[in-house]
């Protein structure tokens, strides 16, 4: 079919369009849960392919800020008599410049009818910024024989002829319109509403390996591609030092920083130390007075607070998380902030895994428990991440503000703030990528990690993000 015919055959079926979707309720509810899980509050979205509104009207409830569209009239009028306080507009996306930049695109169960996938594509970068998210969900395509067989049954509303695309195809799609894929995955093994059946086979079988690629959903989640340039007006970067019994490592990482951005502010946070780190750190302040150093004392216990309070009277726009025993050199630290200037990521994180380490710089059951720790954690959060508990980790002001102010959905869980961070990040969207260092050996002081407690909490930790991100 072409476009033209595309458009009168969904004008023709506007008036029996929620009639379908009320027969099929199970699909659609799952897919609004989905949305509103991965679209944060507050956003501004724009919903391609809106059809009669039913997925803008539920979003509009977190996200005031939300425009419907359709390449069908009829479908546009009928979504106007339902939901009148709301913007829906009739477009055609492969052509339509909607005028104004959205944080969200959606385009659920549309890329199947585009008659140039690509010039759509491409059109939809006209109303991006560089945060922008871009939201695809589509049949699976080896459920082409089952969902044909659904419309001779009258089990589903009949369709056009339609692109059918694996996921290798839409990725290439994407690259070639200059957008980039964050995360991919996919849901509902079985999309009937069967006693206990979906809630077993929908929420735990498919997410397993093999399980999920039979599953009918598949669904992508991209960015613009960045342009990997420096900015010309660079920001001020805030290297975050939590610090506990750290006394002789205080000079060398004040001395060893170097120059990012349009400069580095130091901020030291130290946790009820007994060795003098503190009196050590007021003298070293004074001693290099070129230096931009803020001194805090923590009031409570744990890394996270430490870290978080630091971040709290940082100056600059570039936020970054720096070990006070070293064993990340502060000579690598360019490397992340040109990773996150450039635009390569949006959260860049350590990973001490690649290159070889440094004779006992870590202990043989670390390297495997941080080994299985990447493992799940990829899995979880459909992003590969190799190291999750590399303390060094760096991304924007602006993102962790967002991070902080979701926070409440995952609760106080994490004592070190690794997690609290990564998850953060995944719920919203952002393209997080490893970034290989050379992990060196301790020259000064113990670890505060107990190995066993510590391995015992992440994977608890583990476990409630499942509940939490994965079987949702």
């Amino acid at each position: 079919m072409n476009k033209q015919e595309i458009r009168e055959y969904f004008d023709k079926i506007a008036a029996e369009r929620d009639s379908w979707r009320k027969k099929n309720s199970y699909y659609h509810d799952d897919l609004k849960k989905f949305l509103r899980f991965t679209v944060p509050a507050g956003v501004s979205v724009l919903e391609i392919g809106c059809a009669t509104g039913d997925i803008t009207a539920y979003l509009a409830q977190a996200n005031p800020k939300i425009k419907g569209v359709d390449l069908s009239s009829a479908m546009i009028e009928k979504a106007k008599e339902k939901y009148p306080a709301l913007n829906f507009a009739a477009a055609d996306v492969e052509k339509t410049a909607f005028g104004e930049k959205y944080d969200y695109l959606i385009m659920s169960d549309v890329v199947g009818y585009l008659d140039d996938i690509q010039s759509a594509f491409r059109n939809l970068k006209n109303n991006s910024h560089a945060q922008t998210k871009l939201i695809i969900t589509t049949y699976n395509h080896l459920w082409e024989p089952l969902l044909r067989a659904g419309e001779i049954f009258g089990w589903k509303m009949p369709s056009p002829i339609q692109n059918w695309l694996s996921a290798a195809d839409l990725e290439q799609f994407l690259y070639l319109s200059g957008w980039e894929i964050i995360k991919e995955g996919n849901r509902l093994l079985l999309p009937v509403n069967i006693p206990i059946l979906p809630g077993f086979c929908n929420k735990y079988l498919a997410k397993l390996p093999f399980f999920r690629r039979l599953c009918m959903v598949n669904y992508f989640i991209a960015r613009p591609t960045p342009s990997r340039i420096l900015p010309a007006d660079p920001p001020l970067v805030s290297v975050i030092i939590p610090a506990r019994n750290e006394k002789l490592n205080i000079e060398n990482a004040i001395t060893r920083m170097p120059e990012m951005g349009a400069g580095t502010e130091i901020v030291f946070v130290e946790n009820n130390s007994t060795d003098g780190t503190w009196e050590e750190m007021i003298r070293l302040k004074a001693k290099y007075p070129a230096k931009n150093i803020k001194l805090l004392r923590q009031t409570t216990r744990g890394k996270a607070n430490a870290v978080w309070a630091g971040f709290e009277a940082a100056s600059g726009k570039v936020l970054m998380i720096e070990d006070a025993d070293l064993t990340v050199l502060p000579e690598d630290l360019p490397k992340f902030y040109e990773a996150l200037a450039r635009g390569d990521g949006e959260f860049i994180n350590g990973s001490r895994l690649v290159y070889p380490m440094e004779k006992e710089s870590m202990r043989i059951l670390n390297m495997l428990g941080n080994k299985a720790f990447g493992l799940m954690f990829s899995w979880l959060v459909d992003q590969r991440i190799k190291d999750t508990l590399c303390g060094t980790k760096v991304f924007w002001k602006k993102d962790y503000e967002s991070i902080k102010a979701g926070r409440g959905y995952f609760g106080d869980f994490d004592s070190f703030g690794d997690y609290d961070l990564l998850f953060g990040a995944s719920k919203l969207n952002l393209k997080i990528i490893d970034l290989p260092i050379h992990y060196q050996a301790r020259t000064y002081g113990n670890s505060n990690m107990m190995r066993f407690s510590y391995g015992w909490r992440l994977l608890r930790m583990c476990l409630f993000a499942m509940k939490k991100i994965k079987f949702i």
